[in-house]
C-alpha cells in the first residue's frame, strides 16, 4: 500500500514538471479592460527591468495544481513566475534588491494584475528570495532565454 502510494505521488509530481508547450506565446491580451501587448521572443532575449514582485499559490489544497496561461500545472514548489509581457515561457534571472539573493525561473503564466506589480512568483521562489513574509518585495528581473528546446532563444 505504501508503495504504491509512493508511486503515485511520484508520478503526479513528474507530471507537473515537464512542459508540452511548443513555440511561444506572444498574442496581444486583455484583463478587466486593459489591453497588453507581449513583447517578440527577440526583443525580450536580454531585456532588464525592475519593479515589485509578489508571490502566489495556484494550487488547491497542496495537490490540486492550478493551470498556467500555457496550460502547465502550477504547484507551490514550482520554480516558476507569471509576468504580463514578456513571452511565455522564459527563463529570467529575478535579483532580490534588498538582500542580494537570485533565483533563476521560468516565467509561463500572466500576471499580476494587481496594483503596479510587475512579477508574481511561486512560494517556493519567494522564500529563496527572502521575502515570503513580507509579501512584496523590489527586484531586478534579466530574461536569460525564450522558449524551450528547439525553439529556444538565448542572450
Amino acid at each position: 500500500m505504501k508503495a504504491t502510494l509512493a508511486l503515485c505521488l511520484a508520478c503526479l509530481f513528474l507530471a507537473g514538471c515537464g512542459s508540452s508547450y511548443k513555440g511561444y506565446k506572444c498574442q496581444p491580451y486583455s484583463v478587466r479592460g486593459v489591453d497588453y501587448v507581449p513583447m517578440s521572443p527577440r526583443e525580450a532575449v536580454g531585456h532588464v527591468e525592475e519593479g515589485m514582485a509578489s508571490h502566489y499559490d495556484e494550487s488547491f489544497l497542496f495537490f490540486f495544481p492550478g493551470k498556467t496561461a500555457i496550460g502547465e500545472r502550477q504547484y507551490s514548489w514550482s520554480r516558476s513566475a507569471a509576468h504580463k509581457t514578456l513571452p511565455l515561457p522564459c527563463k529570467v534571472r529575478v535579483t532580490n534588491l534588498r538582500n542580494g539573493r537570485k533565483v533563476v525561473l521560468r516565467v509561463n503564466d500572466r500576471g499580476p494584475f494587481i496594483g503596479d506589480r510587475t512579477l508574481d512568483v511561486t512560494t517556493g521562489v519567494a522564500k529563496d528570495l527572502g521575502f515570503h513574509k513580507a509579501g512584496l518585495c523590489p527586484v531586478r528581473i534579466e530574461v536569460l532565454s525564450v522558449g524551450d528546446g528547439r525553439y529556444r532563444i538565448r542572450h
